[in-house]
């Protein structure tokens, strides 16, 4: 007996020496490496939903979720010009002057909400990880979260008022039924909570943000936690080390939560386990992996006052996916459910459209790196700078695609790579022959359209492979929006 127990005391010392711990300190965090997942994901997506998702409406060019901070400093930020008061002149007209936001949270009941229509949905749509708001800036919990009732002295989460729904355990689950990989974004700023100041940021710290956070994480575990709103506090004020030290080392998902980089307001592509972006349309690369997120329109929340105008197109939303991917970057693209949980049919469709075309061109998205070029330009200048005061709009990439301005250049080829395989994904449906340049065969190399049961023909001329593909009736494309040469063997 004594000798089984000395056995097992080995066995079990020899698994926690292997286990790795992570120091408090980014000489040590910084060594981590990011679990293969999110950079094999390529696509997800970003759902707003809180209180804000009862009034709905902001000034076209703005964010709705920022509703309340735009009510009560009589201030706008986006694209237009503003006044500042739009959003006060208008809540007190459509509620009256003694509403108040928090007056929003019994009204927001959750009535249609269905999270397992969400995460088919999301399926449909080629989605590899979905990302909920859990908290956004007002301090509102969408779980059964103590700290934010006892912060705020009232109900201030979905159990105890509105919807009284563990709203963020719904979605876990419902996608825990799926292979989506569960994101929670988790704001670090409450614009009304009395200890969210300087002089008290401290106790901030240890009262609220901290053990709430490790609620949300002991409690529904995780794959991906999406900080954001570090204000201009810097990492020792946030105490990130300290954080991402217990993530990393002792969390129930150690080993396999990946977090993005806005802890504080010097850890942005510096820090985390991936960088971010937000409504930009710029060439890129960075030495770790990155994501643009955006929204289907100039909001991230569902804004009732944007028009069809203002949504970003099918093959807009392709190309943009295509864009970012080309340059090892992924896709959060941002949908906002209205107070039911009801997502907008617009936002529906769009999902349905890119699913329709990921599940032809997948092969060419999914757990693809970079090449060695991301893009083939056509002649022409290549610095054509997108509009947007703030925002750029999904639709400019058409502008680089396939719509330029006079004297500018387009991307007229997107490349991705995977093992000794190139997929080239074309704007336009060649007319009927392509020009791959600087590309090279070997007696390996076989070429075919995804998607496309014909014989693709093609020969080396110099440097370049000039391919010709056969014309089609419009039944037979393979798919809407673009269409991707699969380059097998190529040097």
């Amino acid at each position: 007996m004594k000798t089984h127990l000395i056995a097992i005391f080995c066995l079990v010392s020899i698994s926690l020496m292997g286990q790795k711990t992570y120091a408090p300190a980014w000489e040590s965090l910084d060594t981590r490496p990011v679990p293969s997942w999110f950079e094999n994901a390529k696509f997800g997506i970003f759902i707003h939903w809180g209180l804000y998702s009862v009034p709905m409406w902001s000034p076209k060019g703005t964010y709705s979720e920022w509703y309340k901070y735009w009510l009560d400093r009589k201030t706008l930020l986006g694209n237009g010009d503003f006044t500042g008061t739009e959003v006060y002149d208008y809540h007190k007209k459509m509620y009256g002057e003694d509403f108040t936001y928090a007056d929003f949270a019994p009204m927001f009941k959750a009535m249609s909400y269905d999270a397992n229509e969400w995460a088919d949905l999301f399926k449909r749509a080629g989605a590899k990880y979905i990302v909920l708001t859990t908290k956004h800036h007002e301090g509102f919990a969408l779980w059964p979260s103590k700290e934010a009732s006892k912060s705020y002295g009232r109900p201030w989460n979905s159990m105890e008022i509105g919807a009284h729904r563990d709203l963020v355990g719904e979605y876990v689950n419902a996608l825990r039924k799926t292979d989506l990989k569960v994101g929670c974004y988790f704001s670090l700023r409450e614009w009304d909570n009395p200890l969210y100041n300087r002089e008290t940021m401290d106790l901030f710290y240890e009262r609220h943000f901290f053990p709430q956070l490790k609620d949300l994480v002991n409690n529904y575990k995780p794959d991906l936690i999406w900080a954001d709103g570090p204000d201009s506090m810097n990492d020792k004020i946030w105490q990130v080390e300290r954080t991402l030290s217990w993530l990393y080392s002792e969390s129930p998902v150690k080993d396999s939560i990946v977090v993005n980089d806005r802890w504080a307001n010097n850890t942005g592509r510096k820090h985390g386990d991936y960088y971010t972006r937000e409504y930009s349309n710029t060439n890129s690369t960075y030495n770790k992996p990155w994501e643009e997120c955006r929204g289907i329109g100039f909001s991230f929340g569902f804004n009732q006052n944007e028009d069809l105008e203002d949504y970003t197109l099918p093959q807009a939303l392709v190309l943009t996916l295509v864009n970012v991917v080309s340059q090892g970057g992924n896709l959060l693209l941002g949908i906002g459910p209205n107070a039911n949980g009801k997502i907008p049919p617009i936002m529906q469709e769009r999902l349905l459209q890119i699913g329709d075309w990921l599940r032809v061109n997948g092969e060419a998205i999914y757990g693809t790196r970079m090449w060695k070029q991301s893009f083939q330009w056509s002649k022409g200048n290549r610095e054509w700078k997108p509009k947007g005061k703030h925002y750029v709009s999904g639709n400019e990439i058409l502008k680089q695609t396939i719509h330029p301005e006079p004297g500018y250049a387009v991307k007229e080829v997107f490349f991705t790579k995977k093992g000794n395989d190139v997929y080239a994904i074309l704007p336009q449906y060649p007319k009927p022959t392509v020009i791959l340049k600087g590309i090279k065969v070997t007696n390996k190399t076989r070429i075919s359209m995804l998607g496309l049961d014909k014989k693709i023909v093609w020969k080396q001329k110099g440097e370049d492979i000039v391919i010709t593909v056969p014309s089609l009736y419009y039944d037979e494309m393979p798919c809407n929006y673009a269409w991707t040469l699969k380059l097998e063997n190529v040097i």
